[in-house]
C-alpha cells in the first residue's frame, strides 16, 4: 500500500496540466490608463492654449503634462481618496490642537500643486497668457485627484481680496505666493509658505450670508486693517487645516471680511474651534469641517460694511476653478471612457467602432471640448482685465460657465461610467470618484440657482455686460445657420423683462450654449463645430448622450478625444 504524499510535494506534472492555478488567458481588457501625457494626449487642449495666448508655455505644458500621468502620480488621488482625513481634537497630553491628519499622498499632491505655482503663477508672473497657462495646468492636475485642489483654489483666490488691504498684503503675500508647501501644524510666523481658506456660511443662512449672525467686535480701534475679535460658528470651513481664513462676520456698521489666522501673532492658538469634519460623499481627501469662534482674532479687510464685495473677488476666482474642475472631470471621463471602448471588442467589434457606442461617445467628447473651449476663453478675459471687453466678459460670463459647466457634469460622469460597463463601477477603478466628485463644484461656491440670479444681477448693475456677451458670441454669426437662429432668438427673449426670475435658467442655459456653439464655430475642429450645433441647438439638445444626428462624423470626434496608450 502506498503512503500519500503530502500536497506540497505534488507537482502540475503529476497531473499533466489540469489543476494549473491559472486557469485561463486574460484577454480583451484595456491596459491600464497610466504613464501618458496629459497634454499630448489631449488635442482639444493643445488647441485651446495656443488660440487663448499661452503659446510660449508648451514646453512647460507637456513637462506638466508627463508628470501628471505617470503611474506614480495617478496612484497618489487613489490614495488619498482611500485614506480619509482624522480629526484631532486634542493631544495626547489632554492639549486642545485642532488637527487635521492627511495620508503622505495628500501631502505630496499639494507640493505638487504648490512647486508648479497653481496657486501663484498669474499673480508672480502676470502678462499674456498667465492665466491661461495656469488653467491648464489645474485643468490637467485635478484630473489626478479633485478635493485637494480646493485648498489650492482658495489660496489662489485669496490674492485679490487680501490686496485690498495693503498693509495685510504686505506681512501675507510673499508667503501666499511662495512655490512651496508647508503642511505643518505651527503658528504661520515659523512659515515661509502658507494656505489660505474660507469660512463664509453658518446654518440659518447658507448662501444667505447676509443672515449671518457671527459677530465682530473691535480689539482697540475699528475699521479696516484693525484687529477684531469673532465670536460665533461656520457652518462650512473650507480646508480647516489651512494657516489663514477669509472669514464673514457682523461689525456695527454691517457684514464686514476679515482674515483670520489659525494662530495669534504671540504663537498661541487662535480661539477657534473645529466641531467636527464633514462626512462628504464626494471630496473625501480633502478636509472640511464646522468650526466655533470664541473671540477669534481677526483683521479687517476693505470697508467696514462692505464684506460681501471684498470677498467676491476672491468668489469670482474660486467660481472659475470651479469650470475648470469640472471641465476636467469631463476630460477625464472621456479619456477612461474612449480608452476601454478602444481596447475593448464585444459582440465581434471593437466598441469604439460600434455606431450606437460611437454616437455616445463623441456626445461625451463634444460636451467636454465646449466646456474647455468656455473654461480657458475666460482664462484670457482674465488675462486682459485692463480691456473694458474682457472685464464685462468675464462677470456675465463666469456666473453662466459654473452653472451649465458644472451642470452638465454629473449625467456625464454617469454616461462615461456606463460605457466602461460593470468595471467601471468598481472602487479601483477611477470613475466611482469622478461620479462622487461630479456634483461637488455645481453645488459648492453657488449653487445653479445662486449663479442664475448672480447672471441676471450683473445685468441690472452693468447692462453692458449683456452687451459685451452677445458682442462676443456674434463673432461666429454668419457661419452656422442654426446658430444664427438661436443667437436671434435668445436676443429676443431678453427683450422680455417679465418674469426673468422665473425664466432664468432657461436663458442661462442657452447663454452657455451660445457662447460654446460660438468658440467653437470660430476656433474648433470643422467637425466638432458642427456637430455641436447640430445637437445642442436643436430640439434634440435636451436629450440623453448619444443623440447625435445622421451625418456626424463620430469616428472622427473620437479619434481626436482619445488618448493612445497601448
Amino acid at each position: 500500500m502506498n503512503t500519500p504524499r503530502p500536497m506540497h510535494e505534488i507537482s502540475s506534472k503529476d497531473h499533466g496540466d489540469r489543476y494549473l492555478a491559472i486557469t485561463h488567458e486574460v484577454v480583451n481588457q484595456p491596459p491600464a490608463l497610466e504613464n501618458y501625457n496629459l497634454y499630448d494626449e489631449d488635442i482639444a487642449l493643445q488647441e485651446a492654449v495656443k488660440r487663448e495666448g499661452a503659446t510660449n508655455a508648451e514646453s512647460d505644458l507637456k513637462t506638466f503634462g508627463a508628470l501628471t500621468g505617470k503611474a506614480t502620480t495617478i496612484d497618489l488621488g487613489f490614495q488619498a481618496n482611500n485614506n480619509k482625513p482624522v480629526f484631532n481634537t486634542h493631544d495626547r497630553f489632554g492639549h486642545r490642537i485642532d488637527e487635521v491628519d492627511f495620508h503622505p499622498s495628500y501631502h505630496e499632491l499639494m507640493s505638487i500643486a504648490f512647486e508648479n505655482g497653481l496657486h501663484s503663477s498669474p499673480w508672480t508672473n502676470p502678462g499674456k497668457g498667465a492665466h491661461v497657462t495656469r488653467a491648464a495646468k489645474y485643468y490637467m492636475h485635478s484630473q489626478v485627484e479633485a478635493a485637494h485642489c480646493c485648498p489650492v483654489t482658495m489660496t489662489f483666490a485669496a490674492i485679490p481680496s487680501i490686496r485690498k488691504q495693503p498693509e495685510l498684503a504686505t506681512l501675507w503675500e510673499s508667503r501666499v505666493l511662495a512655490n512651496s508647501y508647508d503642511p505643518r501644524n505651527v503658528p504661520d510666523t515659523e512659515k515661509s509658505s502658507v494656505t489660505i481658506g474660507m469660512a463664509m456660511t453658518e446654518k440659518q443662512g447658507g448662501s444667505d450670508v447676509r443672515a449671518n449672525s457671527t459677530m465682530a467686535y473691535p480689539a482697540g480701534n475699528s475699521g479696516p486693517g484693525q484687529a477684531y475679535e469673532l465670536i460665533g460658528h461656520k457652518w462650512f470651513v473650507s480646508a480647516p487645516m489651512c494657516d489663514a481664513f477669509l472669514v464673514l462676520a457682523q461689525t456695527s456698521g454691517g457684514l464686514s471680511c476679515f482674515l483670520m489666522p489659525r494662530w495669534r501673532p504671540d504663537g498661541s492658538k487662535n480661539p477657534w474651534q473645529i466641531q467636527r469634519l464633514k462626512n462628504k460623499m464626494g471630496n473625501v481627501a480633502n478636509a472640511s469641517s464646522e468650526a466655533e469662534l470664541r473671540g477669534a482674532l481677526a483683521w479687517m479687510i476693505g470697508e467696514e460694511g462692505r464684506g460681501v464685495p471684498t470677498i467676491i473677488e476672491m468668489v469670482a476666482m474660486t467660481r472659475f476653478d470651479c469650470m475648470i474642475g469640472s471641465s476636467a472631470g469631463m476630460r477625464q471621463a472621456v479619456a477612461q471612457a474612449s480608452h476601454h471602448c478602444r481596447h475593448r471588442s464585444a459582440f465581434g467589434s471593437r466598441l469604439s467602432d460600434q455606431p450606437l457606442m460611437q454616437n455616445v461617445l463623441a456626445d461625451l467628447a463634444l460636451e467636454n471640448e465646449a466646456a474647455l473651449a468656455y473654461t480657458l476663453r475666460i482664462a484670457r478675459s482674465l488675462d486682459n482685465q485692463d480691456q473694458e471687453h474682457e472685464r464685462l466678459l468675464a462677470r456675465l460670463a463666469t456666473p453662466v460657465g459654473k452653472y451649465w459647466i458644472c451642470k452638465r457634469t454629473p449625467n456625464h460622469a454617469y454616461e462615461a461610467m456606463e460605457c466602461i460597463g460593470g468595471s467601471g463601477v468598481m472602487e479601483d477603478c477611477i470613475m466611482p470618484r469622478l461620479f462622487r466628485e461630479s456634483p461637488v463644484n455645481a453645488i459648492w461656491e453657488g449653487s445653479g440657482n445662486v449663479q442664475c440670479l448672480d447672471t441676471l444681477r450683473a445685468i441690472h448693475k452693468e447692462p453692458e455686460t449683456l452687451e459685451a456677451f452677445f458682442h462676443e458670441a456674434s463673432e461666429a454669426k454668419g457661419a452656422d445657420r442654426r446658430f444664427d437662429q438661436f443667437l436671434v432668438q435668445l436676443k429676443n427673449d431678453f427683450t422680455d423683462t417679465s418674469g426673468l426670475e422665473y425664466r432664468a435658467r432657461n436663458l442661462v442655459d442657452r447663454m452657455a450654449l451660445v457662447m460654446q456653439a460660438s468658440l467653437l464655430l470660430r476656433n474648433a475642429n470643422k467637425t466638432v463645430a458642427d456637430a455641436f450645433c447640430a445637437s445642442r441647438l436643436q430640439s434634440n439638445g435636451g436629450m440623453n448622450y448619444g443623440n447625435l444626428p445622421s451625418g456626424t462624423d463620430a469616428a472622427a470626434i473620437i479619434k481626436r478625444a482619445t488618448p493612445v496608450v497601448g
